[in-house]
């Protein structure tokens, strides 16, 4: 059976960088420079999770949160250990 997790994200389109900030009590903030517009912000979530994650983008789905802040998405292929190592190896530390 293949592992998978969710993850909980708070996200701030239009940002002048993307990347993972940090913990947002228990979830993830995350900044992305797509705008929340047409579903860009969401693919831009989408896309920097899969960077983060060192996974390939199409194991990455949004099952939560589609036109809010506060988002949910699930990750093929790694357990949430994983999952949580990776995302604190790659917060910026000057966000």
């Amino acid at each position: 059976m293949v592992a998978s997790t969710r993850l909980r994200l708070r996200v701030v389109p239009g940002a002048v960088n993307s990347g993972v900030v940090g913990r947002y009590g228990d979830a993830w903030k995350v900044r992305v420079a797509a705008a929340p517009e047409r579903g860009a912000a969401n693919a831009a979530v989408v896309d920097l999770v899969a960077r983060a994650l060192g996974v390939q983008p199409r194991t990455v789905r949004l099952v939560s949160g589609f036109g809010s802040r506060d988002k949910i998405v699930e990750v093929d292929g790694l357990r949430a250990d994983e999952t949580e190592a990776r995302m604190a190896s790659v917060e910026r530390k000057d966000a």
